[in-house]
């Protein structure tokens, strides 16, 4: 379902996380960035491993909550994973972050609210709440081209049939 321009999609299994992930990767092209949030445990590093996979990332992807960034090789672009939960503001924007946003691969963000005006105007915000065992609800909002269609194919796609509890 669509809610003011964000689509609201019901993910029940671990499975469909991996399913949403795909779909979006396969969107995802250089300088594409989401921003992802979302309560500890909500499963914003779960959702960034199957999105890594989907992209052709091998290598096993963790959380950089103490390394900040990591990048990765995928099969066709680099993915640059970064959780930004322990940094200030003003600490994320010495980081030189628009190299990576800007740059030939996709970006997940973790934590991204807190750095919101240090990121591209254009992006994909997902929000994951956790609904109680592997249930989770995703949030979805498209800022700027090409997100915001993306929102749209997400809604007729998947949202259909997908919220109708």
């Amino acid at each position: 379902m669509t809610i003011e321009g964000q689509v609201v999609l019901n993910v029940r299994s671990e499975q469909e996380t991996a399913l949403l992930a795909q779909r979006i990767a396969g969107l995802a092209k250089p300088g594409t960035v989401l921003a992802l949030d979302g309560d500890l445990g909500a499963g914003k590093t779960t959702f960034s491993q199957k999105f890594a996979k989907a992209i052709g990332v091998t290598d096993i992807v963790n959380s950089p909550t103490f390394t900040i960034i990591k990048e990765y090789e995928g099969a066709e672009m680099p993915f640059y994973h970064m959780d930004v939960y322990r940094l200030s503001l003003e600490e994320a924007d010495e980081l030189g972050l628009d190299d990576y946003f800007f740059g030939d691969g996709v970006t997940i963000v973790e934590w991204a609210s807190l750095i919101e005006e240090l990121l591209p105007p254009e992006r994909l915000e997902i929000y994951i709440a956790h609904e109680g065992g592997e249930e989770r609800q995703f949030r979805i909002s498209g800022i700027g081209e090409p997100y915001a269609s993306w929102s749209d194919a997400f809604s007729n796609e998947m949202g259909a049939g997908n919220n109708d509890d």
